[in-house]
């Protein structure tokens, strides 16, 4: 039986995309395909994900004409897993490999192949993820829109050329986990100055979901979002002068290029 979509890697990645493709009603359970080789993940994952079928490897009998693959597995493991996707005849494949170019994955394949490579990050376990996506040689603007459609069932999606999804993958990729760093300098402050621990984290968490919320909604630029908070002479405006002395902008912008370059030496 050929299969709708086929998500090849059922890792955290590929399970979000799985349960928000299902919950979006993008596809059917009983056209979505899940190969995942570790036995302890395919049980879990057919205990989360009822009606969708899991198996242990990728066959020719469940590849069609009009199946789209996902490739979420390890970048170690990619050039591999297309391998078997294009021996099996996928002719449109999304890849969310981070730092495996789009070349590398045609050079793999049998014949030309429609390989458009995505960035998400983690917040598409939620259906809140960022995706940027970028075609390769042989995608069509029926591709790009295939693409959209997939990712848009986690998250927004914006088009990128491939040479930006190095910076993609330095700024959003793991901005989650700078986020996280942040939050958790913060509740650590709010203990130190004597609030209870749950009180803290409370406040932080909210604060930081509010502050986004008011951001995308409001229209209005950080800049002026900061300004309305920051009187002149005020308890923020003393404390931001400790942060720029400190230099936090400029670590900011030293990590996304480290992880930047670290996606292009990925891919090389």
């Amino acid at each position: 039986m050929a299969y709708e979509l086929i998500i090849v890697g059922g890792g955290k990645m590929g399970a979000a995309l799985a349960e928000g493709l299902l919950r979006a009603e993008r596809v059917a359970p009983s056209g979505l395909l899940i190969v995942e080789n570790a036995r302890e993940q395919r049980e879990a994952l057919a205990a989360r994900l009822a009606g969708v079928t899991i198996v242990a490897g990728l066959e020719l009998e469940h590849v069609g004409p009009h199946s789209g693959v996902i490739l979420c597995v390890k970048p170690d493991h990619a050039e591999a897993a297309a391998r078997v996707a294009g021996a099996c005849g996928a002719t449109r494949l999304l890849s969310v490999v981070a730092g495996l170019a789009t070349a590398r994955i045609e050079a793999v394949m049998p014949g030309p192949v429609a390989v458009v490579r995505a960035m998400p990050n983690t917040p598409v376990l939620v259906g809140r993820g960022a995706s940027a996506i970028a075609g390769g040689a042989h995608v069509t603007s029926a591709d790009l829109e295939w693409a959209e459609g997939v990712l848009g069932a986690v998250g927004s999606v914006v088009r990128v050329t491939e040479r930006n999804l190095d910076a993609v993958t330095g700024l959003s990729g793991p901005m989650p986990a700078y986020l996280y760093l942040v939050v958790e300098a913060l509740i650590e402050a709010g203990v130190h100055q004597g609030l209870s621990r749950e009180v803290s984290r409370q406040l932080v968490v909210d604060s930081f979901a509010g502050s986004a919320e008011l951001l995308a909604r409001s229209g209005e630029s950080p800049e002026e979002l900061r300004a309305q908070v920051t009187s002149p002479g005020g308890t923020t405006a003393a404390g931001l002068r400790v942060l720029e002395s400190r230099a936090v902008r400029a670590a900011f912008l030293d990590a996304v290029a480290a992880a930047a370059e670290r996606s292009r030496q990925l891919g090389r």
